[in-house]
C-alpha cells in the first residue's frame, strides 16, 4: 500500500475492543518512532509515559472526570496509551544530555564541531526563552512533530489511534507527579484496535479539496 492510500484509509478510532492488544514487538516499533522523531535543533524536548495495564490506564482515566467523561473508555478500553509531555525548561543539563548523545553517536567529527553544535543549539533555545518568551509553546510544536509521526506509524502498522486533547492536564499531572518530574501533559494517543461499537470506521474521510489548502509559487 502506498503511503498516500494510507492517510486517505486513517481514522480517529472512538471505540477500542479491550480483549485485542498490541503484540510487544509491534509496539516496540511504535516506541522506536517515537525516540526518533524530528524536532528542532535536535532538542527532543518530550519525554512519553506508557500504560498497558488496567491500573495505569485508569490511573490515567481519571483526568476525564467531569466534562471529558466521554473519553474514558477510549483510554481504558485501549491496548496502550501514550502520555506526550514537554519539559518545564530546556536547561543546561537537558541540552548537555543531548549533546553528549550525539557525540556517542559519532556526530561530531572534532571538538570544535561538538562545540559549535552546542553554541548553535542554545542560541536558538534563548531566543524563544529571553527574545520571544514562548518557550512552551515551541516546546509543545515539537511534541507535535512526534505526535504525527507516532499516527501515521501506527496506521502502516494496522493499528487503530485515538488522539486526545479533551482532559484535564491539571489533574493528570498531578495523578502521575510530573511536576516534580518536570514535565507537563500536553496529549494523550490511545492505541489498540478498533471494536464494532466504533461508528468513525464505517464513515467516509472527509477534506477540504487540494486546491484550497494547496498553493504553488
Amino acid at each position: 500500500m502506498r503511503l498516500s492510500d494510507i492517510a486517505k484509509t486513517r481514522y480517529t478510532s472512538k471505540a477500542f475492543d479491550p480483549a485485542r492488544k498490541i503484540p510487544a514487538d509491534t509496539f516496540a516499533e511504535l516506541e522506536t518512532l517515537l525516540r526518533y522523531a524530528p524536532s528542532s535543533v535536535n532538542s527532543q524536548p518530550w519525554h512519553f509515559l506508557i500504560a498497558s495495564t488496567e491500573e495505569g490506564k485508569a490511573r490515567i482515566a481519571n483526568a476525564t472526570q467531569g466534562g471529558f467523561a466521554y473519553n474514558a473508555p477510549k483510554i481504558t478500553n485501549a491496548s496502550h496509551v501514550i502520555v506526550f509531555c514537554t519539559r518545564h525548561a530546556l536547561d543546561e543539563q537537558h541540552l548537555s544530555a543531548v549533546l553528549e548523545q550525539e557525540g556517542q553517536d559519532g556526530r561530531f567529527a572534532t571538538p570544535e564541531a561538538k562545540a559549535g553544535q552546542h553554541k548553535a543549539r542554545s542560541f536558538y533555545v534563548q531566543q524563544h526563552v529571553e527574545q520571544a518568551k514562548d518557550v512552551q509553546v515551541w516546546m509543545d510544536k515539537q511534541l507535535y512533530l512526534a505526535f504525527g509521526t507516532l499516527l501515521l506509524g501506527a496506521a502502516t502498522l494496522e493499528i487503530d489511534a485515538c488522539p486526545m486533547e479533551g482532559f484535564d492536564a491539571q489533574v493528570l499531572d498531578e495523578e502521575l507527579g510530573l511536576s516534580a518530574k518536570g514535565l507537563r501533559s500536553v496529549i494523550i494517543a490511545s492505541l489498540g484496535y478498533h471494536s464494532s461499537e466504533d461508528f468513525n470506521a464505517t464513515l467516509p474521510k472527509s477534506r477540504l479539496p487540494a486546491q484550497a489548502v494547496i498553493s504553488y509559487l
